[in-house]
């Protein structure tokens, strides 16, 4: 072996995998590394909030009714005289809860259904796209309001109407995409060696589409934050008292002369969660482009 054949060898045995990669890409953006950091945050908040949170969100005390922050209470109280530092840490619990999992049901149901319309064309492809058409000529609030009308309020009812209105994005992203890659020479090759539609789809075709279905899952948890929050603040997700960040917003709006901050720091949250995220998926659709340098 040549001593160049020798050299190119290592370079391939050094060379990091893609995700790798793509994940020191996405570190070498500041914007992106600056939302993954306030990502895992909140997240780190959500999950600690029984040991971090400095009183239990749901003890009332008529004594504190809509005090100013504090040192004692550093965002202050609410019309109940409960401490919103410890609202607002339990509140991520159910907005990020919510977004993921929206997301992944949306991410479940479409997908598939996506990459099955995509491969298969034909009838099957016509009424997928006619259907996903169909949800998607409806605004994404509306129909998650009225989803969530018909099912009930409660916070559980309100993540399925959430990905049940997100699913058609997922379709239609997912269709694209297998639609542009099963006409790939290795895909073709796969199939004239007998390879069958299933192992194809897994082994072919799903790795190939994962970075742009990453990427959007990335910003619709972004998306069902808002529409989360939108839902308590209509009262069709989170059920009073347990803390919602819409909720509180809609608890807040009856006060905003007399305690603004009731207001002011969850909206702070969902404010930085959302930019946060949105952030996070700029930064990724830019690290997983095979182009990008």
């Amino acid at each position: 072996m040549s001593a160049a054949s020798i050299e190119t060898a290592a370079e391939v045995q050094t060379e990091p995998d893609p995700w790798r990669r793509a994940l020191r890409r996405l570190m070498r953006r500041r914007t992106a590394a600056f939302g993954l950091a306030v990502v895992l945050a909140m997240v780190a908040l959500a999950v600690l909030a029984p040991w971090i949170s400095p009183f239990d969100p749901l003890a009332t005390s008529f004594a504190m009714v809509r005090r100013a922050p504090s040192g004692a209470h550093w965002f202050g109280t609410d019309e109940v005289g409960r401490d919103l530092l410890s609202r607002v840490v339990w509140g991520g619990r159910a907005s990020l809860a919510a977004g993921a999992i929206s997301v992944s049901i949306a991410l479940g149901l479409g997908l598939p259904l996506g990459m099955l319309a995509g491969y298969a064309g034909g009838a099957l492809d016509a009424v997928v796209s006619r259907l996903t058409d169909a949800m998607l000529a409806i605004p994404f609030l509306i129909l998650a309001i009225a989803l969530a009308a018909f099912l009930g309020p409660s916070l559980g009812n309100a993540m399925i109407a959430i990905g049940v209105t997100a699913t058609p994005i997922f379709v239609r992203l997912a269709r694209g995409q297998v639609m542009s890659v099963r006409a790939e020479e290795y895909v073709e090759a796969a199939r004239a060696v007998g390879n069958p539609p299933a192992r194809i789809l897994l082994r072919h075709v799903l790795p190939n589409i994962l970075p742009p279905m990453i990427v959007q899952s990335t910003l619709a948890i972004a998306a069902a934050i808002i529409a989360e929050a939108s839902l308590s603040f209509l009262g069709l997700g989170q059920q009073p008292p347990a803390p919602s960040w819409g909720s509180m917003l809609n608890t807040a709006q009856r006060f905003l002369n007399q305690a603004p901050w009731m207001a002011v720091f969850p909206g702070i949250a969902i404010f930085l969660t959302v930019l946060a995220l949105n952030l996070v998926g700029d930064g990724l659709r830019d690290a997983l482009d095979p182009k990008s340098n």
